[in-house]
């Protein structure tokens, strides 16, 4: 299991074969993969930049319990998330869930569950600064 945040950005699949390559071969038949990336529109208004907030430590700690509950729900080989922090612009890479497991329906489901609770239960904050130069918070997560 890894859980990690990035203050720059980062290239998912760079982050996703190092990580793979740990694992040992043979030792899974399926992996499930999703990747998030800015927009540059939100909410009907063309968006910028976006600067992601957290507190360091408490972040991680609800991302690993986020992954521990996946584990107790599904039979999972092994989880990763990957997520920015700081400054992000439109095009760059803002989160990577993976997930490995020996079949097909684990591995997707558990993905999606890892991506969903992290969309609506992790603690970040986000504030965006529109094309005229506007900077707001943003209250509600899209959906699915």
């Amino acid at each position: 299991m890894s859980v990690s945040l990035h203050p720059e950005p980062f290239d998912p699949w760079a982050r996703l074969a190092a990580h793979q390559a740990r694992l040992p071969a043979g030792s899974f038949g399926a992996t499930a993969v999703f990747v998030g990336t800015m927009r540059d529109f939100n909410e009907g208004d063309d968006v910028r930049g976006m600067t992601l907030e957290h507190y360091p430590g408490m972040t991680e700690k609800h991302l690993e319990g986020i992954v521990a509950e996946a584990r107790s729900r599904w039979p999972l080989d092994d989880c990763l998330i990957a997520h920015r922090v700081g400054p992000i612009e439109p095009g760059e890479p803002i989160v990577l869930t993976a997930v490995w497991s020996a079949h097909r329906k684990a591995a997707f489901e558990a993905c999606r569950y890892l991506m969903e609770e992290l969309k609506h239960r992790a603690p970040f904050w986000k504030r965006e600064t529109l094309k005229d130069g506007q900077v707001r918070w943003v209250e509600k997560n899209t959906e699915g």
